[in-house]
């Protein structure tokens, strides 16, 4: 096998919560990860030479600040040697909090063991994930999961049910930005966890004036959720009349998607 394409799923945030900060200075959260019908395409090229190439729609990631290019370096390195021509088209937002960069690296892992005849188990696997990032695990996992610790305990969970509009206002977030911010926060004695869904909230809100106004405007009528620490969020909805009074509450210059949840990842047939 010389060439494989995959779609690489995103997620979403049902509930999220900083419990507390680490002494390794990760944070514990927890968390319910639900995984969705929005996918990166990738493609993975065995090449003969040992040079690693990454190709992005987005142009705004470089090459090697790609994760996806780190990732393969990481996987180069304790395979001693191998070249790899890996395309990705983008359509998970970046910075958004769906975990795009994340699967894309956990996709990473699953096809290079299996184009270079690596030979790792789930377990290996997951542990590199772990190196990478905290929720490259997961994506690894392909399995809806409570999400607990610094992001490294998964414990399998059924599928939520639900339909969504995921509501993209294209804005990026830095996740490590983020909890920085809301270390600082909390550390000033401020209630930066007052709204249930999602402990992001309140400084997501803060910053995004646009969002705040949207927010205030429609939490009554509708369950606004964030995922992850932003920027992405997401209603649910039951039937086609109550999606299409979600649609004319977006502003009409921001991005949306209509998703579904997946009961796994298409990544487990290759795992």
């Amino acid at each position: 096998m010389n060439k494989i394409s995959i779609k690489s799923p995103a997620k979403l945030n049902l509930y999220l919560k900083i419990i507390s900060k680490l002494p390794n200075n990760y944070h514990e959260i927890d968390s319910r990860f639900q995984l969705i019908d929005i996918y990166d395409d990738l493609s993975f090229l065995n090449t003969k030479s040992s040079k690693i190439s990454v190709k992005c729609s987005d142009t705004s990631i470089k090459e090697k600040d790609n994760i996806v290019y780190k990732t393969a370096i990481e996987m180069q390195e304790l395979n001693n040697g191998g070249g790899i021509d890996i395309c990705i088209k983008k359509v998970i937002p970046s910075g958004a909090g769906l975990g795009g960069g994340s699967s894309d690296a956990a996709s990473t892992i699953i096809m290079l063991n299996k184009l270079w005849n690596m030979s790792l188990s789930l377990e290996q696997m997951l542990d590199i994930g772990r190196r990478i990032g905290a929720d490259v695990p997961f994506f690894i996992n392909g399995k809806n999961a409570h999400v607990s610790g610094a992001g490294d305990i998964i414990q399998q969970i059924d599928s939520d049910i639900s339909n969504y509009i995921v509501i993209d206002p294209l804005i990026f977030n830095s996740t490590k930005s983020m909890f920085a911010k809301y270390s600082i926060t909390d550390s000033h004695g401020n209630n930066v966890s007052s709204y249930q869904q999602n402990s992001f909230w309140s400084i997501f809100l803060d910053a995004n004036k646009q969002v705040k106004k949207f927010y205030t405007e429609n939490i009554k009528k509708y369950e606004i959720c964030l995922s992850g620490s932003g920027s992405a969020m997401f209603i649910k909805y039951n039937c086609d009349a109550e999606k299409e009074k979600i649609l004319k509450i977006i502003p009409t210059n921001w991005r949306f998607f209509e998703a579904k949840p997946l009961q796994y990842s298409p990544l487990l047939e290759f795992v």
